[in-house]
């Protein structure tokens, strides 16, 4: 193994920092999904919408501070910035339009947290068939120097060239599968985020709109 990575020539160091670069990005981001999954949005989603119709929106809020997770963040934000300017407006509009506006804020932040260092899978997956394919010219052109060298052509003389050309071509297209596979399994993931975390949000703003009985928009 240790010989066929030599052979492989100097573009094999960037290459398998870039294999262990992108190994420590998909178990850290396949962690942070794993202990997101273990939230229950649908339970946490009942328990703020029953607090909500006793008319407990700082139990509500409460119960998405402690609850981890970008939905209850979302959440709260929206609640937070209901219980702060209830008390300034009643008009149900006004209230829904800062709450969404203030979710929306939000829900930015949280899903750049839940993307975090996703672009990093993404250029690997990107960059390594590049460093592979640069590999190959490099071969290629010490498998030609050679033969210009020796002034024939022998297959011990360009035996080495060619191996550098073929090991840096399968590396660099092994770490863009290690790459790109993950990225796009969590870019699922993430997508489900965001629509679980829209929906948690669009039930907060219909609650406030029938409290205050806020007007359907004309078409």
């Amino acid at each position: 193994m240790l010989k066929t990575l030599i052979d492989g020539g100097p573009l094999m160091i960037i290459l398998m920092a870039e294999s262990v670069l992108a190994i420590a990005v998909a178990l850290d981001r396949w962690m942070a999904f794993r202990a997101n999954s273990r939230v229950d949005v649908r339970t946490l989603r009942a328990k703020v919408q029953n607090q909500m119709l006793a008319g407990k929106y700082a139990d509500a809020m409460a119960i998405c501070l402690t609850t981890p997770g970008p939905v209850s963040a979302v959440m709260a934000a929206g609640l937070q910035s209901y219980i702060r300017h209830r008390v300034v407006t009643s008009n149900g509009e006004t209230l829904r339009a800062i709450m969404q506006d203030a979710m929306a804020d939000y829900a930015r932040t949280a899903m750049n947290m839940v993307e975090k260092r996703m672009n990093i899978l993404s250029f690997i997956g990107t960059s390594a068939p590049l460093f592979g394919m640069t590999g190959t010219v490099t071969g290629m052109i010490r498998s030609f120097a050679a033969i210009a060298a020796a002034g024939d052509v022998d297959a011990t003389v360009v035996a080495s060239g060619i191996s550098e050309a073929l090991i840096t071509t399968a590396a660099g297209l092994l770490i863009a599968m290690m790459a790109v596979i993950p990225h796009h399994y969590f870019m699922g993931h993430t997508e489900a985020i965001e629509i679980a975390a829209a929906e948690a949000g669009s039930e907060i703003l219909d609650h406030v709109s029938l409290t205050h009985h806020v007007a359907p928009a004309k078409a």
